[in-house]
Formats: structure tokens, C-alpha cells, sequence
């Protein structure tokens, strides 16, 4: 097989399987070359990706040494994607009556939710995650999103058991914004004890959904290691339950008698800040 066309097959083993450990006798296989001609490809592919900004290739050496694929965006497409997103949310046209926004298109269009998973893989990536929790329904295509580029399953916690999922193991929880207990259930076998999680959801007021997944978790002597939110209601009326977690837009106010949206970026621009340059020279 000729390099340009080892260099495809390469690319795209590494963008279908993000962060799989493979050992350098299986692409030495499949290629019918030598390990160095693979060694060669690499390098390339791995520059390729980082002036790229989508990410680098992470070699191990030793007996069971090989290759795998860390997908990664540069701060400087994140900055301009979240601002992109802050323009889009605040049309006037969202307001809903209550003061609700609407956001539907956005969770429902692929290609910006892939773009969203990315961006919280990135700030993920160093982080030993098993599986992307979440909590039905609207956060469910975002875990979905961050999970491809983590390349680990997803679990839902649901209001209500389904006899099909078998026993279930259920709290109660205080919502932090309207302060009515409310019920949260996760299947026994939907997460085995002792998983690395990673918490997505799609809106964040006071935190009373999440800090009850927390607690859901901790039956399952779970250990979170890292929470996203797409958008976080910036009031200073209500008292946030958590801080540790990362946030891609910040809505600070709703105005539905002058119809204006203040929209801002959130902390993950301020906590993750690796640009293109540094991530070419590393």
C-alpha cells in the first residue's frame, strides 16, 4: 500500500476511534509494511492534526506499547464557536412565554452538537472517564456527543423507573430553583460500581439537578470527575449549589417586555486556554 493511501486508512482509524489504545503490530498487519514505514506515517498524521487544532496522536513504547488518538480543540476555534453560539441565542425570536428559552434547534442540529462535544472532550481529555452521565431528555444528545470523542458509553438518569430496565436505585432531591423535591432513577446495571464519570446537561440554574445526580452516583460509590453545562442562568437571586464545573455560554438575563437576551461566554474559555502554537510545538 502506497503512504498517501496508508495515511487515509490511519487518519480515519484514529477519527472513528478516539482515545483506543492500539498496539503498532495490528496497523503493521493491516498495511502490510514495517513498523518504522508506520512510525513515518504517524509523525505526519500527528503534525497534520495538531497544526490542525483537532487533536494529537499519544505514543506509549514497551512491551505493550502503541498509539491512540486524543481529539482536541484549540482555544482559538472555541473561542469563535461559543461566540458564534452567543450571537445565535440572543435573537429575540427565543423568548418564550415565561421567560424560557428556546434552544431545541441547536441540541437538534448534528453539527453543532458535534462541534459541542468536542469542546468538552478538550476539556476533558486528561481525565480518566468511564462513562458520560446524564439526565433525560434534553441533555441526552449532548452526553451523546461528548461521549464519541471520549469514546465511552452513556447512562441517563430518568424522573421515573421503566419496568424494562430492570431494579432501579432512586433518591429524592431538592430542586434548586423551584425548591420542590423531586425524584431521580438510575438501573442497577446501567453503571457499574466504581466508574470514573463525567456529567453533561444542557442548562444549569441553581445546580439542584446536578448536585441530586451527584448524589445518585454516590450509591454507586461513583467518582465524577468532571460536569459541563451548555448554558448556566447567571442570576444573583439564586444561590448556586455547586461551583466546580465548566460552562460554554452564560445567560444573564431575560427581557420579555423589551424582547432583549443577554447572552455571555462562560468559564471555559477563562480555565482552558491552549492554543494552536503551543499544541504544534509540544
Amino acid at each position: 500500500m502506497k503512504r498517501s493511501n496508508r495515511l487515509v486508512v490511519l487518519s480515519n482509524f484514529f477519527l472513528e476511534n478516539p482515545r483506543k489504545h492500539t498496539q503498532l503490530p495490528y496497523f503493521v498487519s493491516r498495511l502490510e509494511t514495517t513498523k518504522a514505514s508506520v512510525s513515518e506515517d504517524m509523525d505526519i498524521i500527528d503534525k497534520v492534526f495538531r497544526r490542525e487544532g483537532i487533536g494529537y496522536l499519544q505514543r506509549t513504547t514497551g512491551a505493550g506499547g502503541g498509539v491512540k488518538y486524543i481529539p482536541f480543540s484549540i482555544h482559538e476555534k472555541n473561542k469563535a464557536f461559543i461566540e458564534k453560539l452567543c450571537q445565535s441565542l440572543e435573537d429575540p425570536v427565543r423568548i418564550l412565554p415565561g421567560g424560557y428559552l428556546y434552544m431545541s434547534d441547536l441540541l437538534g442540529d448534528p453539527k453543532t452538537i458535534r462541534e459541542i462535544g468536542r469542546v468538552f472532550a478538550s476539556a476533558f481529555s486528561d481525565k480518566d472517564i468511564d462513562v458520560v452521565v446524564t439526565v433525560a431528555t434534553k441533555g441526552i444528545p449532548l452526553a451523546y456527543a461528548v461521549a464519541s470523542f471520549l469514546n465511552v458509553p452513556v447512562v441517563i438518569v430518568r424522573r421515573d423507573p421503566k419496568v424494562t430496565e430492570g431494579s432501579s436505585v432512586s433518591i429524592n432531591y431538592v430542586s434548586g430553583s423551584s425548591k420542590k423535591i423531586q425524584t431521580m432513577v438510575l438501573p442497577k446495571r446501567s453503571l457499574p460500581e466504581g466508574s470514573n464519570v463525567c456529567i453533561v446537561d444542557d442548562f444549569m440554574k441553581a445546580g439542584g439537578t446536578i448536585t441530586g445526580m451527584r448524589n445518585l452516583l454516590e450509591e454507586f460509590d461513583a467518582t465524577v470527575q468532571g460536569i459541563g453545562v451548555l448554558a448556566e442562568a447567571d442570576d444573583e437571586e439564586e444561590e448556586r449549589v455547586i461551583d466546580d464545573y465548566i460552562s460554554l455560554i452564560k445567560i444573564s438575563n431575560v427581557d420579555i417586555k423589551k424582547k432583549q437576551i443577554d447572552v455571555q461566554v462562560g468559564n471555559y474559555l477563562e480555565n482552558y486556554k491552549t492554543d494552536g502554537q503551543s499544541l504544534i510545538n509540544e
